[in-house]
């Protein structure tokens, strides 16, 4: 969608999606490879009483998900910034389910504006367990050339 054809509060759902343990090891070995989400043992033994799945893989498995609904598509032109907040941990086989709506827009040019999207996400019981907020760079409706050009 161009910047013009977005609302405040545009919301999307996106599906339903399950950390596998699997994936978490894989990914915590390779890219987040601390005790808590790598070894079983250390972990049963934290607050959480298990391992937990690296904040980023929850983040970028509920992302791709946004990505099949995203409002934006082919008229985005760059990403600006990524916030994310933990909020709960996320264990193997979890559910993670979420809404993306926009939280800000603003115009930039004539060419583009940025659009804010905040994505909130919970788990299977409802609880609140991350929320990622990113600014991205829209392309504007070509702009008509005026007569006095």
């Amino acid at each position: 969608m161009y910047f013009e054809e977005l609302t405040m509060g545009m919301t999307s759902e996106m599906k339903p999606v399950v950390m596998e343990k699997e994936k978490m090891l894989a990914f915590a070995r390779a890219y987040d490879p601390v005790p808590l989400h790598t070894d079983e043992e250390y972990a049963r033994k934290t607050p959480f009483g298990a391992l937990i799945a690296p904040g980023v893989l929850s983040f970028l498995e509920v992302w791709v998900k946004y990505l099949e609904v995203d409002f934006i598509g082919e008229e985005l032109l760059a990403g600006k910034s990524m916030k994310i907040e933990w909020l709960k941990p996320v264990f193997a086989g979890d559910v993670l389910t979420g809404r993306a709506f926009i939280s800000a827009l603003a115009r930039r040019s004539e060419r583009n504006g940025m659009a804010e999207i905040t994505l909130q996400v919970y788990n299977q019981k409802g609880d609140h367990v991350m929320t990622g907020v990113i600014e991205s760079v829209v392309r504007c409706r070509e702009q008509r050339e005026t007569a006095h050009r």
